[in-house]
């Protein structure tokens, strides 16, 4: 293996293990001994350096680390308070308003409604931080009991769960006739 393919397999390892990896580990991956090894990794971290980058690896007692150079940090810090644009597809959204109105609520309760499988929804909505577990139901299984979190307030304006609109008998039979036929179409696909 020619050196420039070992510092690309270095540069992978330190980026995606994202913590300090030992020098023998590297080594051991790139199959070269330590001593050449630790050469090859003096060169990338100089190349980083020199070329103003906005990573840097350091050497952390006999292991390497890729991170962030430390004047970087003001960028990061703009970059995680700018607000978050949620995508919301129309079944997330379902999937949302089920838990808003029944919760707490399990996924098969979810299910039974929406007549489907919630999971990707479910993942999508705790991922934005929109519901969170709120424990578990004393049942067999011990399934897992969701809610709506406060950044779920936030987003759609409610000080409160009492401050959500009444849903008519008329809307309820909207959605179940909806989900019959989604639920329809996934079977005939």
């Amino acid at each position: 293996m020619d050196r420039q393919k070992a510092k690309a397999i270095i540069e992978a390892i330190l980026f995606t293990m994202g913590e300090s990896v030992e020098l023998s580990k590297i080594a051991e991956v790139i199959e070269f001994d330590k001593k050449e090894t630790r050469k090859i990794l003096e060169e990338l971290a100089l190349e980083y350096e020199s070329a103003d980058r906005g990573m840097r690896i350091i050497e952390l007692d006999g292991a390497f680390q890729m991170c962030t150079r430390s004047d970087m940090y003001e960028y990061l810090i703009k970059i995680a308070k700018a607000p978050k644009h949620y995508s919301l597809t129309d079944t997330v959204l379902e999937t949302l308003s089920i838990i808003a109105y029944k919760q707490p609520v399990t996924k098969v309760e979810i299910e039974k409604i929406r007549g489907v499988s919630c999971d990707h929804a479910v993942n999508r909505l705790l991922e934005y931080n929109l519901i969170t577990e709120l424990g578990r139901l004393d049942a067999p299984g011990r399934p897992l009991l969701f809610g709506t979190t406060e950044e779920f307030l936030r987003t759609f304006g409610v000080k409160s769960l009492e401050d959500l609109p009444e849903m008519s008998t008329t809307q309820i039979e909207d959605f179940r006739i909806q989900a019959e036929e989604e639920a329809q179409l996934k079977l005939d696909i």
